[in-house]
């Protein structure tokens, strides 16, 4: 089924279903005209105008519900189109290494494929190039980019479209938001030089890593592998794939990535319609078991202390009305007097 077809699809469900709507207001009119002229027929017909206008308008918002869905898919999908469409491109024969990645981002680095697939086109030719051509290690590069950037925005709390920003720089030799990583680096060229140079110098986390960094080398390559090696050695790594499952914040990103791939899903005859389902449940069970715990202790919580902020403030406000007992009578007593002598 192509995307021209679901659409229609999804308008010609949404027509039958308010006609039925509409049939069934119509059943129910007639058998008001039954009961017409007698006081329970009265009862009962007024009763049924309810239901019937009722269920009227419930279809109505289902079926405006699904028009909305239906568009959002549409939408959603045309960008999947365009982005593999340049994943493909830019990583050739690699591209479903991309692709594979894209599929578990939402939980791995809190991302939906769409926003993925985005990212890693964003700096591939640069990287593409500093590799030689080497497009399945460029793949495997970018997704260990895109896993820092994630992981730095959560550790840090900066915006991830900040620290995106400062990678797409540095694929064009600008070092200038280099200091949007937060990890003790300016943002200059020399900076940028030290970061590397002070990488190349922890051969234990590169050994651990499996990488290695050239301590002259200013490629962009180098500079990925670099960052990576620095925010290892600090614990910034696997920070987003942790807070995915353990926080409230990182498992509803995790959520709502999920919610974006059904979307292109649903409009996407080729993928694992199922499978996006089931991710989509699981992220929202993750969340609920994160969020549920701190509203069964906020609530309590809560309630006592404001019945404490009540107990404390009582003898307070009860002085207070005493005092301007007198001002208020007095007020009263001008104001009901000029009255009366109107």
């Amino acid at each position: 089924m192509d995307v021209f077809n679901l659409y229609a699809k999804l308008s010609l469900n949404t027509d039958d279903y308010e006609k039925g709507v509409e049939k069934a207001k119509g059943g129910a009119s007639s058998l008001m005209d039954v009961f017409s002229g007698t006081l329970l027929g009265n009862v009962v017909s007024d009763g049924l105008r309810t239901v019937a206008n009722g269920i009227t308008e419930i279809g109505k918002t289902a079926a405006n519900m699904a028009v909305s869905i239906g568009k959002a898919s549409l939408d959603s999908y045309a960008d999947c189109e365009q982005l593999v469409g340049g994943v493909e491109t830019l990583y050739k024969d690699s591209a479903g290494i991309i692709k594979s990645y894209a599929k578990s981002a939402y939980k791995n680095v809190g991302m939906s494929a769409n926003e993925y697939m985005k990212t890693s086109t964003s700096f591939a030719a640069s990287l593409v190039s500093s590799l030689g051509g080497d497009t399945e290690k460029a793949a495997q590069m970018a997704n260990t980019a895109i896993s820092d950037m994630s992981d730095n925005a959560n550790k840090m709390g900066t915006n991830i479209s900040s620290i995106q920003d400062a990678y797409n720089g540095f694929a064009k030799q600008n070092y200038t938001m280099l200091d949007n990583l937060k990890i003790g680096y300016g943002g200059t060229q020399a900076e940028m030089k030290r970061l590397i140079k002070e990488a190349a110098a922890m051969k234990d986390t590169q050994k651990e890593l499996g990488v290695t960094v050239d301590s002259t080398s200013m490629s962009y390559a180098n500079i990925v592998q670099a960052i990576h090696v620095v925010q290892a050695n600090m614990g910034i790594m696997g920070t987003t794939s942790k807070e995915a499952a353990t926080t409230i914040q990182g498992s509803t990103a995790s959520m709502k990535s999920a919610w974006e791939n059904l979307l292109t899903g649903i409009a996407d005859p080729e993928q694992d319609f199922q499978a996006l389902v089931d991710n989509l449940v699981d992220s929202v069970i993750t969340a609920g078991n994160n969020i549920i715990p701190r509203i069964k202790e906020i609530v309590p919580t809560l309630i006592d202390g404001l019945s404490e902020l009540v107990t404390q403030l009582a003898p307070y406000v009860s002085g207070v009305i005493m005092e301007l007992e007198p001002t208020i009578e007095d007020g009263l007593q001008a104001l009901f007097g000029g009255l009366s002598s109107v």
